[in-house]
C-alpha cells in the first residue's frame, strides 16, 4: 500500500501534472476524489490538506501539500531522479515561466470552455462569440508556445520534464473543444510526441473516461450544489471575453464563489 494519495479530479490540468511527474519518476500513489468536490464545502483529509478546496492536494506520510508548483516542487526535492527540472538556472527559469502563463493564462481559456459546454453558463448566440473567441486566444498562445520550444525536441531540452508535462494537459483540454496546433506546425509534433509518453497518455485517458460524468453538471449548478470556483485569472477571463453577465448570475444564484475562507 502507497503512503502517497493525490486528491484530484481527472478533468484538473493542475492535477495531471502532478501524476505525471508521479508516473515519470515510477514513484507509486493513490488517487482520490475529494468529498464534496465543486460543492465548495469539502471535509475529510482533503479539507485537512488544502484549506483553499482546490485540487490537487498530496499527502506523503505526515507531510500534506497543495498547489500544484508546490507539489511538483517536493516531489523533485524527494525523488530526485529522473530530474524534471532543466540542470541550467536559465533552463530551470523558463520552463517555470512557461508553467506560469500555462496556469493562468491559458487554463482560463479551457476552464471558461468548461463553463460553457459542462456547465451551460451560455448558450445560442453568446456562447457562439466567446467560444470564437476562446479559439482565437488559444491560437495566440500556440504561436507563443511555438516560441518557446524554438528548435528543441521537448520544452525541458534535450528530453522531456518540467516544460513538458506543465504544457500538454492544457493543450489536450483544449484538444477536447476541437482547439489543436496544426499537425504539420513544430508545436503540433511536439504534441504527438508527448502524448505518445505512457505517462501523459494515461493521464488523458483518465481524463477523457471522467467527462462522462459531467452530463448532468449543469443541473447541478442550477440547483445550487455546485459553486464553481472563479479564481482570479478565470474571472479575468470571463470578463474580458464576454461574460460579465454569467458572473453576475452566478452571483445572484450563488452558484459561483471565490478562493478563501
Amino acid at each position: 500500500m502507497t503512503n502517497v494519495i493525490v486528491y484530484e479530479h481527472p478533468l484538473s490540468p493542475y492535477a495531471q501534472k502532478v501524476k505525471i511527474s508521479l508516473r515519470e519518476k515510477g514513484v507509486p500513489f493513490e488517487t482520490r476524489l475529494p468529498e464534496g468536490i465543486g460543492t465548495g464545502a469539502t471535509a475529510g483529509g482533503f479539507a485537512k490538506a488544502n484549506p483553499r478546496g482546490e485540487v490537487p492536494a498530496l499527502i506523503h506520510g505526515d507531510v500534506e501539500i497543495f498547489d500544484s508548483t508546490i507539489i511538483l516542487e517536493y516531489i523533485e526535492d524527494v525523488w530526485p531522479d529522473p530530474a524534471m527540472l532543466p540542470k541550467s538556472p536559465a533552463d530551470r527559469a523558463r520552463v517555470r515561466m512557461i508553467e506560469d502563463v500555462m496556469d493562468t493564462q491559458f487554463e482560463a481559456i479551457t476552464w471558461g470552455l468548461g463553463e460553457l459546454n459542462f456547465f451551460r453558463r451560455a448558450e445560442g448566440a453568446k456562447k457562439e462569440e466567446m467560444e470564437a473567441k476562446a479559439r482565437t486566444q488559444a491560437e495566440a498562445f500556440f504561436k507563443v508556445l511555438e516560441g518557446y520550444l524554438g528548435d528543441r525536441e521537448w520544452f525541458n531540452g534535450a528530453s522531456f520534464g518540467w516544460g513538458d508535462l506543465s504544457v500538454v494537459p492544457y493543450l489536450n483540454g483544449a484538444a477536447g473543444f476541437d482547439i489543436r496546433p496544426a499537425e504539420s506546425s513544430r508545436l503540433g509534433a511536439w504534441a504527438k510526441r508527448a502524448n505518445a509518453r505512457e505517462s501523459v497518455a494515461l493521464a488523458r485517458r483518465e481524463s477523457e473516461a471522467s467527462i462522462g460524468g459531467m452530463n448532468q453538471v449543469d443541473q447541478a449548478v442550477k440547483a445550487g450544489l455546485f459553486k464553481r470556483q472563479y479564481r482570479d485569472h478565470r474571472l479575468e477571463w470571463m470578463m474580458k471575453t464576454g461574460g460579465t453577465e454569467i458572473v453576475l448570475k452566478g452571483l445572484e444564484a450563488g452558484n459561483i464563489r471565490f478562493t478563501g475562507p
